[in-house]
């Protein structure tokens, strides 16, 4: 049976119904989004059921004589749906009318973009504080509430430790995956990208004609996970130097359909809006939906992970410039988890480098003129020359920075004498 999961996501989406019409959740395949929804809506409108379909497309009326909130999954199927929604909002019908959720986002230029009438929200895969693994002590939405900066306790206790955090980086945050053995998340993941190529990329009118040259670039890519490499270097790493590599803009068409199918999750880098900063860099960090998904391209599991041998040639390449693979499959992990934090808080989430890679903090989290900086470490312990980044970003920014931590494979939360804190990955949550 699968297991129920408490996603972050469903007290959020029930606070936006009671003042927004319509709430539109967005994300990849498998995250969550329709038992989510489902939880929530009074109707219920399947689209890739054939009876729901033909209703909805016959007699779309049905959708506001139902009762609320209604919930349209799959709506692209239809994406006449989203112009109706938007018409139906027009018309002042009551918060709490519709859900929409959709897998694929419409590209189609003639549907409206819904902006100002279709409040759109991103689920992502399960967090770490959503996995029950651990009790989480150190709370997002405190830290930034907090009345005075660096003031709130920090505090708690884990036995969830390095092994621990593989499995977890292995498992993957798509819960219909996390009860499969790991030869049958594997196969799992095969037919998921088998079906991401077969039929996923057709509904964007796109055909691939060599999809082993698209499976190349994605493990390129997963192999670049948190890093800012160049899209160059990871199509050269994906053709191993070739001179009859695809062409660019057959690349930047790959990555824009799998931008639309929610699978690339980049991370912009942070804006200075003060001009406390010269020279920041603007080129963004890598990441897939899921470090799972990193995992499977590789071609590793849990074992390979914990003995840290066996990388395939591209993962060496980009270790040599930004370390370890490991390290960076676990700092992609963080980077699943404050995305569903920073997103229940309306926060949003950046990182920070110089253009000359001096400095660099892995995440800020920013909520209006409150920032919380986060740098992430693969190891039980963080020493006091750990964080001088941290201290250098908080030096710049004063009182807008509200908290900065050190985020850890550690077992104990606690506050260093100068100030940052340092959260083991478990116990930090929303």
């Amino acid at each position: 049976m699968n297991k129920h999961y408490n996603r972050l996501i469903e007290p959020y989406l029930i606070n936006l119904l009671k003042e927004f019409p319509a709430v539109a959740i967005e994300g990849v395949k498998g995250v969550g989004k329709t038992v989510s929804t489902k939880r929530i809506a009074a109707t219920v409108f399947e689209l890739d059921r054939p009876k729901d379909y033909d209703q909805v497309l016959n007699m779309p009326d049905i959708l506001v004589a139902k009762p609320a909130p209604v919930l349209i999954d799959e709506w692209q199927r239809i994406p006449a749906v989203w112009d109706y929604v938007r018409r139906a909002v027009d018309d002042d019908v009551k918060p709490g009318s519709f859900l929409l959720t959709g897998s694929i986002a419409c590209t189609d230029t003639n549907i409206h973009s819904g902006a100002g009438r279709i409040v759109r929200r991103r689920m992502y895969p399960l967090s770490l504080a959503e996995r029950d693994i651990e009790k989480a002590t150190v709370s997002i939405t405190e830290l930034l509430s907090s009345s005075e900066p660096f003031s709130h306790a920090i505090y708690g206790k884990t036995d969830i430790g390095s092994k621990d955090y593989i499995n977890e980086i292995a498992a993957s945050g798509l819960p219909g995956l996390r009860k499969y053995s790991v030869e049958n998340r594997k196969i799992a993941l095969d037919s998921f990208f088998s079906n991401l190529l077969s039929h996923d990329f057709k509904q964007q009118g796109i055909r691939i004609r060599q999809p082993e040259t698209l499976l190349r670039w994605l493990r390129a890519y997963a192999s670049a996970v948190s890093t800012d490499a160049g899209y160059m270097e990871i199509l050269d790493a994906s053709t191993g130097g070739e001179n009859n590599k695809p062409a660019a803009k057959t690349t930047i068409a790959y990555r824009e359909a799998l931008e639309n199918l929610w699978l690339l999750d980049e991370l912009s880098p942070w804006v200075d809006g003060e001009n406390f900063f010269a020279g920041l860099k603007m080129s963004p960090k890598h990441y897939l939906a899921d470090p799972a998904f990193a995992v499977y391209l590789l071609g590793l599991d849990e074992k390979i992970l914990a003995g840290g041998s066996g990388w395939p040639s591209q993962a060496e390449r980009f270790d040599e410039k930004y370390g370890s693979l490991l390290g960076r499959l676990f700092e992609s992990l963080i980077h699943l988890s404050l995305n569903t934090y920073a997103n229940v808080n309306n926060a949003r989430l950046f990182f920070v480098k110089t253009h000359k890679g001096d400095r660099e903090v892995d995440f800020i989290i920013q909520k209006d003129s409150k920032i919380i900086a986060c740098e992430v470490k693969f190891s039980p312990s963080a020493g006091m020359s750990d964080g001088k980044h941290l201290k250098w970003l908080i030096n710049k920014l004063g009182k807008d920075c509200r908290d900065a931590m050190i985020i850890t494979a550690g077992g104990v939360a606690y506050r260093r004498a100068d100030g940052i804190a340092v959260v083991p990955a478990a116990l930090l949550g929303a």
